[in-house]
C-alpha cells in the first residue's frame, strides 16, 4: 500500500513521493505537503516557463525565478505564465 499524505496543493489525502525532489529545507517541505500528482503538475509547468521564457539553468536569476514560481504554484495556487503564452489545442 503505498504511503499518502494531505497535499497542499490538492488540500486532500494522495500519494507520497518517492524521495526528496528538491535539494534543502524548500525539498523537505515540499516532499512533506505535496504529492507525487502536484508535483508532476509543477514540472510540467515549470518545463512550460523555461521554453517560453527561454530561461537557461545556468543563470542563476532563472533558477531563483523558478523557485519563486515553484512556491507560489505548489503552495499558494496560482503562478505566472508568459503573456504570449498559448495553450495547446487536442
Amino acid at each position: 500500500m503505498n504511503e499518502k499524505i494531505i497535499c497542499s496543493y490538492f488540500k486532500d489525502e494522495r500519494e507520497v513521493m518517492d524521495r526528496v525532489p528538491y535539494p534543502g529545507e524548500l525539498g523537505e517541505k515540499i516532499y512533506k505537503e505535496i504529492s507525487k500528482e502536484a508535483w508532476q503538475l509543477w514540472l510540467e509547468h515549470q518545463t512550460m516557463l523555461i521554453n517560453e521564457n527561454r530561461l537557461s539553468m545556468v543563470d542563476p536569476e532563472a533558477r531563483k525565478y523558478l523557485q519563486n514560481e515553484m512556491k507560489k504554484f505548489l503552495f499558494e495556487g496560482h503562478s505566472s505564465k508568459p503573456t504570449e503564452y498559448v495553450p495547446v489545442q487536442e
